[in-house]
């Protein structure tokens, strides 16, 4: 296996500090704080465990590549029950932000699928940058989706009380329309949007985490 240079390690490293600049900025500009928590937390922590393990020696793609696939089909299959329940609008409501249906549409039917091509292939050619992006999907869609069962207990910052969708002008100034409420305080049923789902990509991005860690442990006991 070719190990990737000093140089390449810094410039993905880099890349990867970038993306996630990139992504909090965009995220805060065009939806609010709660994307910029999420991305960042397991950016960041996906930053870490990718320098610790396979920043330098990419690993396997007999190993990672279906890991990441199967956790890439569970996820878009729960994100189809995310959008036929209005995942965007409801975390609109809930954290008085602006994640529009169009927004929800934008990052996950269309940017994601192409993010998520670029990175099997990348993994395939053992591209390091690609580790980073296979860490941070395994971490934040995948490991980060237990929030769907927490949400249902926060009280919405709009109109909690009231029980139907509404459409308002929420803090920034934008329009999101439909937005649901699933606060169990008044809808009496425990469930938001997306979470009946929300444990598919959680099974095999905590099963690949595992796996690479168990992997990186290995190959340092053969090195040492």
């Amino acid at each position: 296996m070719t190990v990737p240079s000093k140089l390449t390690q810094r410039l993905s490293f880099g890349g990867a500090l970038v993306f996630l600049v990139v992504a909090m900025v965009a995220g805060y500009r065009n939806i609010g704080l709660p994307p910029v928590l999420i991305v960042g937390g397991s950016g960041t922590v996906a930053l870490l465990l990718w320098r610790r393990t396979n920043l330098a020696r990419p690993t396997d793609p007999a190993l990672i590549l279906p890991l990441f696939l199967l956790t890439v089909a569970a996820l878009e299959v729960h994100m189809v029950e995310e959008y036929l329940t209005g995942f965007g609008p409801a975390m609109s409501r809930l954290f008085d932000i602006s994640w529009t249906e169009r927004g929800f549409l934008l990052v996950f039917a269309f940017f994601g699928p192409i993010l998520y091509t670029l990175t099997a292939l990348g993994l395939y050619y053992r591209v390091p940058l690609a580790g980073f992006m296979a860490w941070f999907i395994f971490i934040g869609p995948g490991v980060a989706e237990f929030t769907h069962f927490i949400f249902p207990a926060l009280r919405p910052a709009i109109q909690p009380g009231l029980a139907r969708a509404i459409s308002a002008v929420v803090s920034n100034g934008r329009f999101v329309a439909n937005m649901p409420n699933y606060y169990v305080g008044t809808t009496g049923h425990y469930y938001f949007a997306g979470m009946w789902t929300a444990a598919l990509p959680m099974l095999p991005g905590i099963y690949a985490i595992v796996r690479l860690l168990r992997a990186h442990r290995r190959a340092q006991a053969q090195a040492g």
